[in-house]
């Protein structure tokens, strides 16, 4: 047998070891995921009701249902994102347009790196630190949105700065070339071109954010009636789940799971929307 033979099958023997570990290893974490999806769905879908809905999170022992802590989510969520993506589509367009090829670009870059894989709570203690104590130790909405916002800020920067460094240096040279001022190229060409991007970014930020408990527990603290009020105490959805999942209440633990059985909708369906609009305008290829 000559040296290349026995070195074919080796590298099959091999290639075909690799890829039977491979497949297992994929079935192995499929199956936990699918475990877990259908004790989700067996506990909590049992508990979607109109009064999940309608009813604020109950005393130990009586029904009620979880208005307060949707209304408190939505209201955070929503407030973190209209904070942190306003910086970050500044920030990540100040990289790709200007910070590119500068010294000061690769340190902000590194930072915002830094940002994007620290953990919640550190961010959340931040943010007690930084404006929860300043405020005379009051818990707020406003506070739990800002914890939220550093969570969004890091990646809208790094969505913004890749789908604008992808847009074809042709477009800015040709928009250039015509007179069109430097602001008018990036508003009505470069974000023209990457908008699908950055909204699949925000989006996808937005369905991280909706599951964080660690960075409200410091900042929102949480609120066992319905409030609007956002200078104060503010439940939201993952806070309740914490609360009433080791509670030892049966009515409680229910809420918990239909809690957590909403919160996982949510997360797929933001991020099915997020995959629909790039899969919408991805360019064909013949």
């Amino acid at each position: 047998m000559s040296a290349s033979t026995s070195l074919y099958r080796r590298r099959r023997l091999v290639n075909a070891v690799a890829i039977v570990l491979a497949c297992a290893a994929a079935v192995f974490g499929l199956a936990f995921l699918a475990w877990i999806l259908w004790t989700l769905l067996s506990k909590g879908l049992a508990n979607l009701n109109l009064a999940l809905f309608t009813q604020d999170q109950p005393p130990p022992l009586e029904e009620g249902g979880l208005r307060n802590a949707i209304v408190g989510s939505l209201m955070m969520c929503g407030m973190g994102v209209l904070i942190g993506t306003p910086l970050g589509i500044a920030a990540g367009t100040w990289l790709a347009e200007v910070g590119n090829n500068r010294r000061l670009g690769t340190v902000v870059r590194f930072v915002n790196d830094i940002l994007l894989s620290a953990p919640s709570i550190v961010l959340g203690l931040f943010v007690y630190a930084a404006f929860v104590m300043q405020t005379g130790g009051n818990f707020s909405a406003i506070g739990g949105a800002l914890a939220l916002a550093f969570i969004v800020l890091p990646v809208v920067v790094r969505t913004t700065d890749e789908m604008l460094r992808l847009v074809p240096v042709q477009m800015r040279e040709a928009a250039l070339s015509l007179g069109v001022p430097q602001w008018k190229v990036t508003m009505q060409v470069l974000y023209r071109s990457a908008l699908p991007g950055i909204v699949t970014g925000i989006l996808l930020a937005l369905a991280r954010i909706s599951g964080e408990t660690a960075p409200l527990l410091f900042t929102a603290f949480g609120n066992e009636f319905f409030s609007l009020d956002p200078t104060g105490a503010m439940s939201a959805v993952p806070l309740v789940m914490y609360k009433f999942a080791g509670s030892g209440y049966e009515n409680w633990e229910r809420l918990a799971w239909a809690g957590a059985l909403l919160v996982t909708l949510f997360v797929l369906a933001t991020s099915l929307g997020a995959r629909a609009i790039l899969l919408r305008n991805k360019p064909a290829h013949d």
